[in-house]
């Protein structure tokens, strides 16, 4: 069995962010998103495993993701020129899927559960497609699923007025082969797009068997700032172990809870209270950093408060004298202040920006 991991797209919903990187490289607690895809995959028994890119930030992922060695996989990464949905990513990968049945994973999503469990299932019943749901309050904003007593599904529809039921359709889809003469039958959506809703009900049409099953663990959707903030919290809160001080902590800083500090880093007159991840040669001088921060390689924190955010990498903020909350600042960004003082602060801040608050 094979994976394919979806990670094109233009991320407009965390734009300015995304106007210089790719989305599924936003790191959630120091690790970009589509590495968690990828771990869920080689965690299956699932090594062979195709990249759907675009041509603006493929090169970018590719350079940071690699040939696949550092997870135990082999990665091939395919081309997708336009963004034209779900289903024409499946279309153009068909050289690397071949007659194998395989697992799509869309690249800024994540699930608590492992995969294991649906690929025994996938594979034991011989499915020709086994979608994952989970119930949502807002099923008009997703694909939503009907689904009989016994996990059939009866048919899907995309963002419904008014919804059959509140199933929504988790970014990861298992698939026989039969997908491909699927695809093959569907037309462009009314947004010009193959729909992988109406491939999958080709397959319920054609009377192949397509059944559903309903995720018992957490999804998130990082495609905008706050779901990656919570994508954060959860990710620190159940996976961050002990302790681990690899960097240089000196005598008056007070670092408490579950905090791993990378190699070379330093804090001085600093408190820190976990969960909370710093990187590797992070220079922070009379900071506090609360819960659920995340602080990526090479960041600068002097005269700091933050709180419940995601620093990226090499970012300097200086002087700044209120706490920052529930912000996501760039790689690179640079963020200081003039005395005045506000009561606080909320950014989502992109790549190289400068600001100086006066």
């Amino acid at each position: 069995m094979k994976g394919l991991i979806l990670s094109g797209g233009k991320g407009t919903r965390l734009r300015p962010l995304t106007y210089t990187g790719a989305k599924q490289l936003v790191p959630v607690a120091n690790k970009p998103i589509l590495w968690y895809g990828i771990e869920s995959l080689v965690k299956a028994g699932i090594t062979d495993i195709g990249i759907i890119v675009s041509p603006e930030t493929g090169g970018e992922i590719e350079a940071r993701t690699g040939t696949g060695e550092q997870f135990g996989a082999k990665i091939t990464y395919i081309l997708q020129a336009s963004p034209d949905g779900l289903a024409h990513a499946v279309k153009i990968a068909r050289p690397f899927l071949q007659a194998d049945p395989f697992v799509m994973y869309l690249g800024d999503n994540l699930i608590q559960d492992g995969l294991k469990g649906f690929v025994q299932r996938f594979q034991a019943q011989a499915l020709d497609a086994l979608i994952l749901l989970k119930p949502v309050p807002n099923p008009t904003a997703f694909g939503v699923a009907e689904v009989d007593p016994k996990g059939r599904v009866l048919r899907l529809v995309e963002k419904p007025p008014i919804p059959p039921s509140n199933l929504a359709l988790v970014g990861v889809y298992l698939f026989s082969p039969e997908i491909h003469t699927a695809i093959d039958h569907i037309h462009p959506s009314a947004r010009g797009e193959l729909e992988i809703t109406d491939a999958i009900q080709q397959l319920i049409d054609s009377q192949q068997t397509v059944e559903a099953q309903t995720l018992s663990g957490w999804w998130l959707d990082t495609g905008k700032k706050d779901d990656l903030l919570e994508a954060n919290r959860i990710i620190l809160d159940e996976y961050l172990g002990p302790p681990q001080i690899e960097g240089t902590v000196d005598a008056i800083s007070q670092v408490s809870g579950r905090v791993k500090i990378g190699i070379g880093s330093q804090l001085v007159n600093c408190t820190v209270r976990g969960p909370v991840v710093i990187g590797e040669n992070c220079h922070l001088e009379n900071c506090f950093v609360g819960a659920y921060s995340s602080i990526a390689d090479g960041v600068t924190l002097t005269d700091v408060e933050i709180d419940h955010s995601v620093v990226l990498q090499g970012a300097q903020i200086v002087g700044i004298h209120q706490r920052i909350v529930d912000s996501l600042i760039g790689q690179r960004a640079r963020l200081t202040t003039a005395p005045q003082r506000p009561k606080a602060l909320r950014f989502l801040i992109g790549d190289d920006s400068q600001i100086e608050l006066t």
